[in-house]
């Protein structure tokens, strides 16, 4: 699924399937580049016990990603995000040989970054695994489009949402993930003056076209800016802006149909976003209350003393456990059994120095 690619086309697989899943679910945060992750407590999202996932220039100036990744060409983003070894990286290996910004370096010799290959073809059934094999698939459909690559859908946040899934993570939560334009507020008076309002979440196109039926000059239209894009300095012209707003209801349908695949994966879409396009179709939850499930299943660091962690011969627990004891399932085959060790006492495992 994920490898490293070399200058001279070797490559090496890493296996990263579902390490980073464990007893119980593991969250990560999405972080997404929308406007509204200013106005979101992002301190606490970057403080909090669980990882982060940027898409493209998400976070800029605001918090660093754990996990990376991007679709769109390379120079688009920065050097301090391919060459800083703290973040893990996912790239297409169409962009392996590209340089990295300002550099004479390959993106494939940045440190930590891998590798994947797109699926294209895979429908809303089995995203984001590819299982769904009782399902009849297109005969259109290619054998090779059926491969267990990274979903392509022409988008980067639903190849974050299936990194993230191949790695483990089945809870994510959605932050910035605006997933739609506004006009600005001049606009929206403007078109008032021809009988047209805007509709909450409007695809911009169809508010335009419905301008224009109502008499609207186009050219007057794009007079008009529209809202913020981006929660960092970096706008598109209005053509543009128009087009990615059309691009981010799509995939919002596309995650909306995937639903019932989703829920059968196990994997759990919570928008923390307060006004998504998202919203209308999954969970939603405070950053506060999101963290607050983060530190209940893995523990608050900063309330975690240190005082008495190498003195005290044992830890008192919370409250009484009942006996436990490790049993083999029934006619499991001892042969493919790893090696059972007895439990050693604790008194019998040496200390550290000192």
């Amino acid at each position: 699924m994920f490898y490293r690619l070399f200058p001279d086309g070797s490559r090496q697989s890493v296996p990263l399937h579902n390490q980073f899943a464990g007893p119980q679910t593991t969250s990560c945060w999405i972080i997404g580049g929308g406007p509204s992750l200013n106005a979101l407590p992002w301190s606490q999202i970057e403080r909090s016990p669980a990882p982060r996932f940027s898409i493209n220039l998400s976070g800029a100036s605001l918090l660093r990603p754990t996990f990376w990744t991007s679709y769109d060409p390379t120079h688009r983003f920065h050097r301090s995000i391919y060459l800083d070894p703290g973040i893990l990286k996912f790239v297409h290996s169409c962009r392996a040989m590209d340089l990295i910004p300002q550099t004479t370096f390959k993106v494939c010799e940045a440190p930590n970054l891998l590798c994947f290959d797109r699926t294209r073809g895979r429908g809303f059934h089995d995203f984001p695994s590819p299982g769904g094999q009782d399902i009849q698939r297109p005969v259109q459909i290619r054998e090779r489009d059926c491969l267990p690559g990274i979903t392509d859908w022409q988008d980067s946040f639903v190849q974050a949402i299936d990194i993230a899934y191949r790695l483990g993570f089945r809870r994510l939560y959605l932050a910035g993930c605006d997933m739609f334009i506004a006009p600005s507020a001049e606009l929206v008076t403007f078109a008032s003056t021809f009988g047209v309002s805007y509709q909450t979440h409007e695809p911009l196109g169809a508010f335009l076209r419905r301008c224009i039926q109502a008499g609207a000059a186009r050219a007057e239209l794009e007079r008009h800016a529209l809202g913020d894009q981006y929660h960092f300095d970096e706008e598109k012209p209005f053509a543009a802006a128009v087009q990615t707003d059309e691009h981010y209801f799509r995939v919002v349908q596309y995650l909306r149909l995937s639903r019932r695949a989703l829920s059968l994966s196990g994997l759990e879409i919570i928008s923390v976003t307060p006004d998504s396009r998202l919203n209308d179709h999954f969970p939603i939850r405070s950053v506060e209350d999101a963290v607050q499930d983060i530190l209940y299943d893995v523990g608050d660091p900063a309330a975690e003393s240190t005082r008495g962690m190498y003195t005290c011969p044992s830890r008192p627990r919370e409250r009484p456990l009942a006996p436990m004891r490790d049993v083999p399932p029934h006619h499991w085959n001892s042969a493919r059994a790893p090696q059972q060790h007895p439990p050693i006492p604790e008194e019998a495992i040496p200390l550290e120095e000192g």
